[in-house]
């Protein structure tokens, strides 16, 4: 007999959970069907993820020529060293490079939750704001645990082991 699952706990749980995370995990292949992984920081504004990258790193042109990539929220590994065991979400991206000029509520949010002078220093150095736009994904507690989302949350679909696979 299986246990109930509380809905509403769990979308707060998710919720929770992406709010306290800064850095996003994005795996991208390349036209040669080459994996790339890089780690990013980034903040969360109005449904969509925002990163700020170096235009001289491989992460940007990677991110240039890809277009599409899949990010990954983890919990901290002090948390749970185990990866399959840590909470963590998925999302598949499109990716657009959006430049520095406006976003200006984007720029103040990397200062608060990065503690960084984005706006004063970095804007002015090669670096470019990078909009991510999650479509569906999946939300994964512990073993087993695993839900259909989209990023809003309005979709919350619990799914039992992996049957539906992503």
């Amino acid at each position: 007999m299986s246990k109930q699952v509380d809905m509403n706990k769990k979308k707060e749980q998710y919720v929770q959970f992406l709010q306290m995370r800064k850095t996003v995990v994005m795996s991208m292949i390349d036209e040669q069907g080459n994996p790339f992984t890089s780690y990013a920081p980034f903040v969360q504004q109005d449904g969509k993820f925002y990163i700020y990258i170096s235009k001289i790193s491989e992460h940007y042109a990677f991110l240039e020529a890809t277009k599409k990539v899949s990010v990954m929220f983890l919990a901290d590994e002090q948390d749970a060293p185990n990866l399959f065991a840590r909470e963590r979400v998925r999302f598949h991206c499109t990716a657009m490079n959006v430049g520095n000029e406006g976003h200006e509520e984007v720029f103040t949010k990397f200062e608060v939750i990065h503690g960084v002078p984005m706006m004063g220093v970095l804007r002015g150095l090669d670096l470019s704001l990078f909009e991510l736009v999650p479509s569906e994904g999946r939300y994964v507690v512990g073993f087993g645990q695993a839900f259909d989302i989209n990023v809003s949350g309005e979709k919350f679909e619990h799914v039992t082991g992996d049957k539906k696979g992503k």
